[in-house]
């Protein structure tokens, strides 16, 4: 026996037993012509049958088609009321508990990760995103636009607490924190750095940006006691003093006697001779 929903008075769905018709049970020839004829050659074995409703019964055949494996045929068929004679209501391809199946379908809002937007890409946001509400003012005057801007209130919308509290903890949480492996080995805290920018607002009591071109954050936002290598007080070099002018001894000097004639004449004889050693061509061996 097996189980069908049926509705009652008050509109409450209860489970009721139907007991498997022998005769439909019994109709596996039957089922499996059925399910031959919509796939020749890929109906493999007979793996049970179950119970719809009264005198209605499903027949379930493996399927031998490579591209489906793990799926099954159900074929149903029925008789009508104090006939033995079984029709064929349905032939359908299911998928069985270990049949390969796509995924459910996720909206792309959903799908989206950090990163996955590129040059060129919009994402539109929610008119009800929690990350944002509304500004509450807007004036065509320039003087009030610049001042309404800086506070925040010449925008349609602004983060809101919720998205500054989420993006903080995300912040704090990730490579701009403390604990990532930059942070953990580094000398000292942002706080502490002459190139430590703070951020405005709130935020600014634990996040500001990284202005040290040598930093591997800089240009980044990180927060209080994230750290690095690049701190500006962690190896302080002492300017090296400028050298000193050269030692002239202009007080004492030497006295050189300059090569005679006869002295000249023997080192050219012998730089000659030198050279003509060096032109001469090999003898035999």
């Amino acid at each position: 026996m097996t189980g069908t929903e049926v509705p009652t008075q008050d509109d409450a769905v209860v489970d009721v037993a139907v007991e498997l018709d022998a005769v439909g049970a019994d109709a596996i020839d039957v089922a499996r012509a059925a399910a031959e004829a919509d796939a020749p050659g890929l109906i493999g074995d007979h793996l049970g049958v179950e119970a719809d409703e009264p005198r209605v019964v499903t027949h379930y055949f493996a399927t031998l088609d490579p591209a489906y494996v793990g799926w099954q045929w159900a074929v149903t068929v029925a008789r009508a009321s104090r006939s033995k004679t079984v029709t064929v209501d349905d032939v359908v391809l299911l998928p069985g508990p270990a049949a390969l199946r796509a995924p459910e379908w996720v909206p792309w809002s959903e799908r989206l990760r950090p990163g996955d937007l590129g040059a060129g890409d919009l994402l539109p946001t929610k008119a009800d995103d929690p990350r944002l509400v509304p500004a509450y003012m807007s004036t065509d005057d320039p003087d009030e636009s610049s001042v309404a801007f800086d506070i925040g209130l010449g925008r349609e919308r602004v983060m809101s607490y919720d998205g500054r509290l989420e993006l903080a903890e995300r912040w704090y949480a990730g490579g701009p924190g403390p604990e990532s492996e930059v942070a953990r080995v580094a000398p000292a805290s942002c706080a502490t750095c002459g190139f430590f920018l703070p951020l405005a607002g709130g935020l600014r009591q634990a996040f500001g940006a990284c202005g040290n071109e040598f930093a591997p954050d800089d240009g980044k936002v990180v927060a209080v006691d994230h750290g690095c290598g690049a701190h500006s007080e962690a190896v302080v070099v002492p300017v090296s003093p400028p050298p000193p002018p050269p030692l002239v001894d202009e007080a004492g000097y030497d006295l050189v006697e300059p090569p005679t004639e006869a002295e000249r004449e023997a080192a050219t004889k012998a730089a000659a001779a030198a050279a003509r050693l060096t032109t001469m061509p090999a003898g035999p061996a």
